[in-house]
């Protein structure tokens, strides 16, 4: 007894001191082994000692502690006790929890002794579970303090079934819930009794003012409720409804002090799926009362709420809000249930409704995603729409009886105008945002929360918008007539209001704010998949009236702020899919925009007023959404666009950026035209330009030297002109045939399929030119002798900087958002600002330039000398910055890789790879090492920045470092993917380890020009960087660049399985296995661990047979026996399965580790098959010992 004494109160001390923090560390540190000493020693002293520590004589930190040694006891070595001990554990522990019982005791010590009973249960089972529950009724009638206690032991004893628990196997938990299930009809009428009775004497206490006593009762009926909570996420509803628990929390609603909880039991019970089985009567029963009892309660808090003062207490507020989610997942998971009966249906959408018009946004929000979810289910999943209001219009023929059931059509129904309507109306008054609204507005719009950045956790305005947009796109579907009337009432009465207004630049964000409204109906209606011709003629007629009323007033306004016409042309572009429809008023639109644009100056001279040039670029900008939205509309009036161009081009009211649009608008209209025309209109637009650019003259005096560039700047217009020249091919191979999907073939199309492909041949020398004197700036040689404001415009710009800290980017200044309109006019001094945004756009464009360029077939590699290309692009390598080069190979290496035909890789691939990835070896080689190491990465990029945070210069480099890498990963799986190695075939998975056919190896030459991977690899001298690079990405800590080069690893290795090069075999069998292990180590390769570990099976599986390396590379693990290792392999070679056989992997490599490979340590749901270990392992006695013990070798050494 004194040796149990003396070891609690070492034990108290230690908890004690370990809590401490004026504890010294090491204090701290021994008193957290001495309590894990004690835990894992002997467990009659762990369990003696935690019960003698539990009782009151101990402070609570103390007696806490105590507890939670006891449900560790009871969680995990439980076994170890005989019998009659467990037995004892179980009898002192409800006796424990009956003397807890008293109002002097905390909230916490209670919940502890309730914990350690349920862990018992659990540890238990069933056997033991009906004498428990007895003396759990029993003590529970003792009175309230007790049944307090009783009901957390209650609230606890499922948790393993909604918690997930490492320490409770599948089996276990599937015991736990049959037990528990079977248990329900005595565990739910004691709960509901319990409510009952301490709900009746809570009020009985309160109505004879006894405050402590009621509070007791209180106590207990909130206790209840949350031991309600824990069956109401898996015990069966029809079981809940039976037994009165519905009906119970359906009283409580009314209760202030109870309803939230009661309200939390139904927010989880409407989410429960419909039943399968034979309950599914039951369960339908439950739900329809469900709907009742929450829509009666709803109606009353809706009317309270929208009185006449709108005012809701938080109180009210946290219930209201609660409600409003459970009738929503009532209605997203099961409306079925009512969906039979219109009244009750017809009821529960008006209160949904109710719930959207709510001035209160967060009610608002709910309901949104309820209205969003039914909408989305009660449509036709294709694009054209159901009408059963016969509004709608005839979906190329397609009956809508054959895709919506007769349930939802009588649903659909149910949604008729006035409900749309109301939709609508709320869905436009709430797109616009909180601080934008003008202070007049503000008064006129009452308690209406609007959105705010204020508001938190439903994520941001733009997301929000996206979903109210989405909504109004499908009421549009469903009623496109009322949708329409009620869009276009809507903006001429705010356009009215504008007129009127006397300050009508305040009251713009409110225009703005529906043109997106007005853009989705119109988008919705005349998208196409709605064939507007085959429909009603009285709709087509009113749809038309509708909209064409509507853009009559919108070409009268005879606005003059640039603000105002911004506004206006966002207006005219919504109206573009209309137009489609109707081309007789496109002329009309044509004419206005030209209007707009020639009423606004075109020279700027007062900063003040340069608002006119975004308003200009918006007019501009404008054809090109109308030719894409009307299509073949706009054709008839090319011409008359091209001459209205010319006019201003020779009044010199035209600007360079402008034309650029418009030329722009040219392609996209002629795209809808045929080849022939989109010929003749780049034609008419490139050859004005190639007269300029093929001049030998500008590229002598700018481009010959560095020099060159410094006197380029300096001229301003031509600085800008050579921009414009540059931007307006990229548009133009955007534009002219070039699609995205033409990226994932080696070979487009062939040159003349191609409008641009003529072209090329004389747009890209210059263009390799510039950039080449422009890469030569950054070499220090260079560097040194250039003027200071040319040195200040290499450095970074604020938007990069902003952009690299994941800062909100102010608006821009002066100068830039003259770069950014595109329209200099040549009246400003060649300033660093104005030059470091031309350094920029060049090198964007001119990149995007080249690898456009590649993408139109075989014309690129022809008319172009490779050489030359790599001498222009390359040789200043060393001294291109990091997010130089990131763009270098986004927008130009990836796009050469994935276009160059086989045939030419020899002579384009290996001159321009071989200098790429050495420097990129490199680069990475000695900017990752400071990162890890010193926690700071040696970059070479210039930011421009004087003073500033010293931690923010460390995220930018950081960050710039990392999307370098990740740049280079994309470009290694671009080389890796399935199209750029098609002669590589699929490895058939074997049963049998290493039993590769001898006779089916091949040379590795034999994949040299049907497979990207196979070219690399025959040329040394762009294989050895790229593989060393592949070696050292494991070490860097990027889980994401590391999945990428993962599967460049994988076809390397599937060359080493096929073929019988030696120096390929023992590069994969050593160092590339040897690293992915590495790689392993990292926590960071986490989230790939599963390719790392398949990189591994692959090379043991095939290749230990033909390398000794893969056996010694394991073997050099620190845990790992040659014992392990060879049941292992038996049990690999027993096992078809690839699943299993990476699980075995897996296993054996976590045994040879010791546990210590954090990438697969950190997968903690991963389920790894338990019984490798015992098939590894053999008996101690048989065992073997690794030879030199004392030395760590191989891996060891990293592990």
């Amino acid at each position: 007894m004194a040796d149990s004494s003396s070891t609690a109160s070492n034990v108290a001390r230690a908890i004690l001191a370990g809590l401490d923090y004026s504890s010294t560390p090491d204090t701290r540190k021994s008193a957290v082994e001495f309590l894990e000493s004690i835990k894992s020693g002997d467990v009659r002293v762990l369990a003696n000692t935690s019960f003698l520590l539990v009782k009151k004589e101990w402070s609570s930190e103390i007696r806490l502690h105590a507890f939670k040694m006891l449900q560790h006891l009871v969680r995990l070595r439980w076994d170890e006790l005989s019998p009659p001990e467990r037995r004892d554990v179980v009898n002192v522990s409800i006796e424990l929890m009956s003397e807890i019982a008293n109002a002097c005791e905390n909230w916490p010590l209670k919940s502890q002794s309730a914990a350690l009973v349920a862990e018992i249960v659990r540890r238990e089972g069933p056997n033991l579970w009906q004498e428990i529950f007895t003396l759990l009724a029993s003590l529970s009638a003792q009175g309230p303090l007790q049944a307090e206690l009783v009901l957390m032991t209650l609230r606890w004893l499922p948790e393993d079934i909604t918690v997930h628990n490492e320490d409770l196997e599948g089996d276990r938990r599937r015991l736990l819930l049959r037990g528990l299930t079977q248990s329900l009809p005595e565990i739910l009428p004691l709960l509901y009794n319990l409510l009952e009775r301490h709900f009746g004497a809570a009020m009985s206490e309160v109505g004879m003012q006894h405050v402590e006593l009621a509070k007791q009762h209180a106590d207990v009926v909130i206790a209840c409720l949350n031991a309600i909570l824990a069956y109401a996420e898996w015990a069966p509803v029809p079981d809940l409804a039976r037994y009165g628990i519905l009906s119970g929390c359906s009283f409580l609603l009314s209760s202030p002090d109870f309803r939230l909880h009661a309200c939390e039991v139904f927010k989880l019970v409407c989410s429960r799926k419909r039943p399968s089985d034979a309950s599914t009567a039951e369960f339908d029963s439950a739900i329809s009362n469900l709907f009742q009892i929450l829509t009666n309660v709803s109606r009353e808090l809706l009317f309270r709420s929208s009185s006449t003062y709108r005012v809701i207490d938080e109180n009210d507020y946290d219930f209201a809000e609660c409600l409003c989610e459970s009738m929503a997942s009532l209605g997203s998971t099961n409306l079925q249930c009512i969906s039979s009966d219109g009244g009750v249906m017809a009821v529960y959408l008006q209160q949904m409704l109710g719930f959207f018009e709510h001035f209160k946004l967060g009610l608002h929000f709910e309901a949104l995603l309820f209205w969003l979810s039914l909408m989305r289910d009660l449509l036709p999943k294709t694009k054209a729409a159901a009408y059963p209001s016969g509004e709608g219009l005839s979906a190329g023929g397609v009956d809508s009886s054959s895709q919506v059931d007769s349930e939802k059509k009588k649903t659909l129904c149910l949604i008729n105008d006035d409900i749309s309507g109301a939709l609508l109306d709320v869905s436009f008054q709430r797109m616009l945002k909180k601080e934008k609204v003008p202070p007049g507005i503000a008064l006129s719009l009452g308690p209406l929360e609007l959105w705010s950045d204020e508001f938190e956790g439903k994520g941001n305005f733009g997301q929000y918008r996206s979903k109210l947009l989405e909504l109004i796109k499908l009421t549009a579907s469903h009623k496109p007539l009322m949708s329409s009337t009620k869009i276009s009432e809507r903006v001429i009465t705010l356009i009215k209001n504008l007129l009127a207004s006397p300050e009508p630049r305040q009251d713009v964000a409110i225009m703005e704010s529906q043109q997106l409204a007005l853009d989705c109906i119109v988008a919705t209606i005349f998208d196409g998949s709605n064939e507007l011709a085959g429909g009603s003629s009285e709709v087509h007629y009113a749809l038309r009236g509708i909209f064409e009323g509507l853009l009559q007033q919108l070409l009268s306004l005879k606005w003059n702020e640039p603000e105002l016409i911004k506004v206006l042309v966002h207006y005219l572009d919504a109206m573009g899919s209309f137009l489609k429809y109707f081309p007789d008023a496109v002329g009309n639109v044509i004419n206005k925009l030209f209007e707009l644009l020639t009423s606004l100056p075109h020279v700027v001279k007062d900063p003040a007023t340069s608002t006119s040039r975004a308003a200009r670029l918006q007019i501009c900008t404008s054809f090109i959404r109308i030719a894409k939205a009307a299509e073949k509309s706009v054709l008839p009036h090319m011409k008359g666009i091209a001459d209205t161009m010319g006019y201003l081009a020779k009044e010199g009211t035209l600007l360079r950026g402008e034309h650029n649009i418009l030329g722009e608008a040219f392609l996209v209209m002629a795209s809808s035209a045929g080849a022939q025309q989109q010929q003749e209109v780049l034609s008419w637009l490139l050859e004005p330009l190639s007269l300029q650019w093929i001049q030998p003259e500008w590229q002598n005096n700018y481009l010959s030297d560095p020099m060159g560039l410094v006197r380029l700047c300096s001229n301003t217009s031509s600085m800008w002109s050579i921009f414009h020249t540059v931007t307006f091919f990229e548009k133009a191979l955007k534009r002219s045939g070039y699609r995205k999907s033409n990226l994932n073939t080696t070979s487009v199309t062939t040159p003349a399929s191609h409008p641009m492909a003529h072209h090329l041949s004389w747009m890209l020398p210059p263009l390799l030119k510039l950039l080449r004197v422009l890469h030569s700036l950054w070499s220090p040689s260079v560097c040194q002798t250039l003027p200071p404001e040319l040195r200040a415009a290499m450095t970074m710009t604020d938007v990069e900087r902003h952009s690299l800290l994941g800062e909100a980017i102010p608006k821009l200044s002066k100068s830039a958002s003259v770069y950014a309109d595109g329209s200099f006019d040549g009246s400003k001094e060649g300033q660093a600002e104005d030059i470091q945004n031309w350094l920029k756009g060049i090198r964007d464009s001119g990149y995007n330039v080249l690898g456009l360029s590649t993408t139109i077939g075989e014309t690129f590699f022809v008319c172009l000398d490779a050489n030359y290309v790599a001498m222009a692009l390359m040789e200043n390598l060393q001294s291109m910055e990091f997010r130089h080069m990131r763009l270098f190979i986004h927008s130009f290496i990836v796009y050469i890789v994935k276009s160059c035909p086989a045939h030419m890789w020899e002579s384009w691939l290996g001159v321009l790879l071989q200098p790429l990835f050495n420097h990129c070896h490199q680069a990475l080689s000695s900017s990752w090492p400071g990162l890890l190491h010193e926690g700071r990465a040696k970059i070479p990029d210039s930011f421009g920045v004087q003073s500033g945070s010293d931690m923010k210069l460390e995220v930018m480099e950081e960050k710039l470092l990392r999307d370098f890498t990740r740049e280079i990963a994309t470009l290694f799986s671009t080389m890796a993917s399935p199209g750029l190695n098609t002669g590589i075939p699929v490895l058939e998975h074997s049963g049998h380890v290493g039993r590769v056919d001898m006779s089916t190896l091949t040379k590795l030459h034999a994949f040299k020009s049907n497979s990207m991977v196979g070219f690399l690899l025959n040329h040394k001298s762009v294989a050895l960087p790229a593989l060393q690079i592949c070696l050292e990405v494991f070490t860097w800590t990027d889980g994401e660049a590391t999945t990428k080069f993962c599967s460049f690893c994988g076809v390397v290795v599937l060359l080493a399985i096929l073929t019988n090069n030696v120096e390929l075999r023992e590069f994969v069998s050593k160092d590339l296995f040897s690293a992915v292990i590495r790689g392993l180590g990292m926590e960071s390769n986490a989230i790939n661990s599963p390719d790392l570990v398949n990189l591994c099976r692959e090379i043991f599986i095939y290749l230990c047979d033909r390398d000794p390396s893969p056996r010694q590379v394991l073997l050099s693990l620190p845990c790992l026996s040659p014992n392990d290792l060879h049941a292992f392999e038996e049990a690999a070679v027993k096992t078809p399965s690839l699943k299993e056989q990476k699980q075995l992997m897996r296993s054996l490599l976590m045994l040879g580790a010791g546990n210590n490979l954090r990438a697969l340590a950190a997968q903690k749901n991963v389920n790894v098959i338990t019984n490798v270990t015992a098939r590894l392992r053999l008996p101690a006695s048989a065992s073997e010992s690794k030879p030199n013990e004392g030395e760590t070798i191989g891996l060891a050494s990293v592990l």
